[in-house]
């Protein structure tokens, strides 16, 4: 029996699906399209998609653990519920899902809400499953690195209430250690929910000056204007992601991104070390090769 991971080609995915193979799992990576990336040895590509219920029979047939990541679209919810349906039809029983933190506040985002009501199916199915809910990504800033290194403006409209951004790196630690954790017990465990947050909480102006440290020179915040973000975002992808880039944006503003008290933590316990701060990563990409 195997682990199979669904977005394996993605950033989160493809680190999943290698520290799984490092580990020395029997790993299966979903894709959409035969030979789109190369896996590590000993991984088996298995070719579906979350929406043909055929495909994902055949994917789910021989797995004893799932992992369930799905991208921002349209139809996420459809997906999910449609995938975690076909896992309890397989008698599947050891999950980790990957969904959002504060998935319950931003109630008028539609990929958060879209998240909360998986993980509403989850626990009112009483699904073995650990939840991930992780902060916004520090790989996200690759978005905007140009702007910053080349107009000397931070332009991510994350505003003063704080955000606990994680590195992508420590997310799929998490979800590895979990993943081994159900996989390797002799029945299903518990539900669990974690949040997945960074070690510090960043607010737009120590965001800019995390990069002006970084670069030597001065980079300001570019205020908090989401109209702004929204075009800005546009210009990069469809214009429903970039309006539900706008809303999270308004949301973060209003609420910020915490996990819960000591969540940092309970991360490092379970990782067995420290979790990757914004400055390391901000010197990361800025240093020269």
């Amino acid at each position: 029996m195997s682990i199979l991971v669904t977005g394996a080609t993605g950033t989160i995915g493809s680190l999943v699906v290698q520290r799984l193979a490092d580990a020395g799992a029997d790993v299966k990576a979903l894709v959409r399209q035969p030979g789109k990336r190369t896996f590590p040895a000993g991984v088996t590509e298995v070719v579906g998609d979350l929406t043909d219920v055929p495909s994902m029979r055949a994917a789910l047939s021989s797995v004893r653990t799932l992992f369930l990541l799905n991208a921002v679209t349209p139809d996420e919810v459809t997906q999910a519920l449609i995938t975690l349906n076909l896992a309890r039809e397989a008698g599947i029983q050891r999950v980790v899902y990957l969904s959002v933190i504060h998935a319950e506040r931003y109630t008028n985002v539609p990929h958060f809400t879209g998240k909360h009501t998986v993980e509403r199916m989850i626990e009112s199915l009483d699904m073995p499953a650990t939840v991930l809910r992780p902060a916004y990504f520090m790989q996200n800033e690759g978005m905007v690195q140009q702007v910053i290194q080349g107009y000397g403006v931070y332009p991510m409209p994350i505003g003063s209430a704080g955000v606990e951004m994680v590195d992508t790196r420590d997310i799929a630690d998490v979800a590895v250690a979990e993943l081994l954790r159900r996989d390797r017990a002799p029945g299903p465990l518990p539900h669990l929910t974690l949040d997945v947050v960074g070690p510090q909480s960043l607010t737009g102006e120590s965001a800019a000056k995390a990069w002006s440290a970084a670069l030597g020179r001065d980079v300001a915040y570019g205020g908090d204007d989401v109209a702004a973000f929204e075009e800005q975002m546009a210009g990069f992808g469809p214009s429903w992601m970039a309006y539900d880039m706008r809303l999270m944006m308004s949301g973060i503003q209003a609420h910020g991104m915490h996990g819960e008290q000591g969540a940092a933590a309970r991360l490092e316990r379970l990782l067995g070390r420290p979790l990757r701060t914004y400055a390391d990563f901000v010197r990361e990409v800025t240093s020269v090769p």
